[in-house]
């Protein structure tokens, strides 16, 4: 059977409101019980789960309820009697205006949503799938359950001096972030075609974002160029990406640790053999800080050895969901992952 269209589904607010309704008629005429009153929690129970709209039809019928009990109990309508009524009627009220002001609520932040999820897919372009003999993938998970919303950035770009990299975490998170990473990033596709190497490129970007940045604010960042046979990093602050090969997954050493982008990042050019058929992660650290309810942090060792198996898109897809499953589906931290591959001869 296929399910209900969205429109014909039930409101599980409408029905909860109309079922204390029915709950409470049913006392108030089987044990003959006045529930002038008390007939209000209806719109207040349907407040909580449905539109205003909704609630307010509910109170409609609660209110009338109310006003109409006194007949099928026979009990005189005395200025008491509509007191209650009136109490009913005024606190139905305020139920629809509290759903009417959550659901502006919800409006406003679902806007706020769109325009953050569209500044960021603005500033993380699409990964493309390959780039001469380097296969690529990318995925990016968002701390937020609500919108792709944080600081993590990534991009690659082709260049006479072979396909470059930039893989970075910007401390700090909403569109402040993102409004750093777009700077970042328009720093890296301005110098990557022009910068003889990974180095002078980390710098130039460093220079661009000293002048825009406070004195606490910073971005962690690696940056990586793929020639044919080798790859060139620098790491500014950042995790050391993992290289998979036949000999299995092992952390890149880039060197001692440098001071991430924009204050005064010098880091070291390292270079690494690149055979045919390996495998490089590029990651931030939501990767590696995600927790179980335990406080534990996410063994990414135990998984590495998986990123060599099937495509990089299946291979990063399996990560995420190894992650998700271990930190119960909620992550601490944004995460931005690329996987990079030397085309198997």
């Amino acid at each position: 059977m296929n399910p209900l269209p969205r429109s014909g589904r039930l409101d599980l607010g409408l029905v909860s409101g109309f079922s204390v309704l029915a709950a409470l008629s049913f006392i108030s005429v089987s044990w003959d019980i006045q529930l002038t009153t008390a007939m209000v929690a209806a719109p207040i129970v349907a407040s909580f789960m449905t539109r205003a709209d909704r609630t307010g039809l509910v109170a409609l019928v609660a209110v009338a309820i109310s006003a109409l009990g006194g007949t099928w109990l026979g009990v005189p309508y005395t200025f008491d009697y509509w007191f209650r009524v009136s109490i009913c009627a005024t606190l139905a009220g305020l139920a629809v205006l509290s759903a009417l002001l959550r659901d502006r609520r919800e409006a406003r932040l679902q806007r706020m949503t769109v325009i953050a999820e569209t500044a960021q897919r603005a500033v993380l372009r699409s990964m493309p799938s390959a780039i001469g003999a380097l296969g690529l993938a990318a995925r990016y998970v968002s701390a937020s359950a609500e919108a792709l919303v944080g600081g993590d950035l990534y991009e690659v770009a082709a260049t006479p001096y072979g396909v470059r990299v930039i893989v970075g975490d910007v401390r700090g998170k909403g569109l402040e972030a993102v409004q750093t990473a777009a700077t970042v990033l328009g720093a890296f596709r301005a110098a990557a075609f022009s910068e003889p190497d990974p180095v002078a490129l980390a710098k130039r970007i460093d220079e661009t974002l000293s002048r825009m940045l406070g004195a606490e604010e910073f971005v962690t960042a690696i940056v990586g160029e793929f020639q044919e046979d080798r790859v060139t990093l620098a790491n500014c602050g950042h995790h050391p990406p993992i290289m998979v090969d036949g000999g299995g997954a092992s952390e890149m050493d880039t060197g001692e640790p440098t001071v991430p982008l924009g204050m005064g990042s010098e880091p070291v050019l390292s270079e690494h053999a690149w055979p045919a058929g390996a495998r490089m992660l590029f990651f931030t650290d939501g990767l590696v800080e995600a927790r179980d309810r335990s406080g534990e942090f996410f063994p990414l060792d135990d998984f590495a050895d998986e990123l060599g198996e099937g495509t990089v898109e299946e291979a990063l897809d399996a990560l995420v969901a190894h992650l998700l499953a271990y930190a119960g589906q909620e992550m601490n931290d944004d995460m931005a992952l690329v996987l990079a591959e030397s085309a198997p001869q």
